[in-house]
Formats: structure tokens, sequence, C-alpha cells
């Protein structure tokens, strides 16, 4: 149980749903910032505007999987009004509030290290990155079916990363029965794509092996699929950037050249919010109270 912990929920989609759910189910206290719109009550949860929250009680923020913002602003889909977190808002927490995001960046590494808050990033954790993969997969089958007029069976797919992402990716088309390529840097790698009876290629020679793809799955969150990789590409390929924004394509350049790409960062949350906020719901609780049993001592 969270009986006694006094949490603040700030902004997020459907998946904070799920989170909130749970949460209020092990009997934590929530102030729910970025909620006002939301018609669903929740006992134990207090939707609450950021003036209105005394951020001296608050042991731990949860925020969206996409953290904030460069500029501070979370997003959520429940309110009208732009919700920012501050480095003011966490000093004024108590020395061991902790702040829980899926990702990070720039700002919220900064704000939360001059403030000497622990950051705990979710999406680094090895058990939501391969629960979340499931989703991930579905909704880029969904994807490769929406967007061609061709079959996945039987056609040439080049998976670009072999992390957990990539692995579940290059696995399911493969037995969809795709013709599936992963491309890799790491030994180990490679190692792992011949083991799975997949083709495996170099990432240096990603160029050679594109002359006659048909979709294109990247994985990997810098650029890989540059101008000169899409400009040997075929016309009809389709290109399926699951990377972290930006991305790891020339979009600019697929634009230009026609060749459809799309950069789908959040499928889990598309396709399947309310698994995918069961995912981070039952972790997070899971997080949590290993930190209250550790601070109880």
């Amino acid at each position: 149980m969270l009986t006694g912990l006094h949490l603040a929920v700030i902004g997020g989609d459907a998946r904070q749903l799920e989170i909130v759910r749970r949460l209020t189910e092990l009997d934590a206290k929530l102030s729910l910032i970025g909620f006002e719109q939301l018609d669903h009550a929740f006992t134990g949860a207090i939707k609450e505007k950021v003036s209105e929250v005394d951020f001296a009680t608050i042991d731990a923020i949860i925020l969206p999987v996409a953290g904030t913002g460069l500029d501070g602003q979370v997003d959520t889909i429940f309110s009208n009004e732009k919700v920012f977190l501050t480095e003011d808002i966490l000093l004024n927490t108590p020395a061991h509030c902790t702040v829980y995001s899926g990702i990070s960046n720039s700002y919220l590494d900064e704000i939360t290290r001059n403030a000497d808050r622990r950051l705990v990033q979710l999406f680094q954790r090895d058990d939501v990155a391969i629960y979340n993969s499931i989703p991930t997969v579905e909704g880029t089958i969904m994807m490769a079916i929406q967007h061609t007029d061709f079959t996945i069976h039987g056609s040439k797919v080049l998976v670009l990363g072999l992390g957990r992402v990539g692995m579940s990716v290059a696995r399911t088309f493969d037995s969809l029965g795709a013709h599936v390529k992963v491309g890799a840097r790491k030994t180990e790698h490679i190692a792992r794509i011949t083991e799975m009876s997949l083709t495996p290629f170099h990432l240096k020679n990603l160029k050679e092996h594109v002359k006659d793809v048909d979709i294109c799955i990247n994985t990997i969150p810098h650029l890989i699929v540059t101008a000169s990789v899409i400009s040997r590409m075929p016309p009809h390929t389709l290109i399926i950037d699951l990377a972290s924004k930006p991305g790891g394509t020339d979009f600019r350049y697929a634009e230009k050249r026609g060749i459809k790409a799309l950069l789908a960062p959040s499928l889990p949350g598309i396709v399947a919010p309310k698994t995918a906020g069961q995912i981070l719901a039952n972790v997070l609780s899971r997080v949590l109270k290993e930190d209250l049993q550790s601070r109880k001592g």
C-alpha cells in the first residue's frame, strides 16, 4: 500500500488515468494538475491548479511519458490551460521528493539537478521498455497495413537497431512472413540477429541494403535514415520511425522524394492507452513502494 504518500500527477494523456486509478487503489493521496476537464472522479484524488498545490507536502511528482517540453510545459489532453513544471516548484518540495517521467530532456535534467531532486526515467528500465514493445509492435503493424497496398507477408522489411523494441519488431514481422533484415553495429547484436534466423547487416552498409526495401522501420534515436540513404530507396518504400522525437529520419528529404515517412514515437499511447497505462502503473506503484520502504528504513 502507498498509504501516507502525497503524489502530484501533472498532465498527460489517457495512460495517466490508469496510473491515477492504480495509485488511488493503493491508498495514495493524489493532487491532479491539468485534469479539470476530466469528467471521471477518483476517490482520494483532487483536481487542483498548480497555484493551489502545497508542494511542501508532495512526496513525488508523476509526469507523462514525454516529461516536459524544453520550456517546461507539460502536455495534457484534459486541460486548456498551459501547465509548467519549474525549478521553483521543485525547490518547494521536500528534499526526498522524486520526479518520475517516461523520458527526459535537457530542461528536465537541469531543473532536477539544480533543485537536487532525484529524477527517475521509467523508460530506461528494461521491464517497462520490454512490456511497452508489445503495443508498439501492434501499432507498427497497424501503420504498415494502413499505409501500403501490399501484404506484409512476402515484403522486404528493414529494421534498424536491435534494442528492446527493435528485437520485438523484427521477430514479429518475421513471424508474419516478411523477409526481415536487421541493421546493427554491435557484434553481439549481429550474432543475436543471426541466432534469430534473420539477415544481419552492419549499419555502415545501410545504403547497400535499401535498394529494394518495402518497409523500413527505424528504432535508433539519432539521424540514421539520411538523405543519401533515402535517395537509394524505391519510391514505394514506407518508413516508420519509432525513435523518440525528432526521430532518426530526414523527413524533409523523404517528402521531397515522395516517400512516405511517418514519425510514431508514442504508439502505445495511441493504439493501446489502457494497456500502456497499466504497464506504467504497475511498475510505478512497485517503485514507489520500494522508495517508501527505503525511507522508512
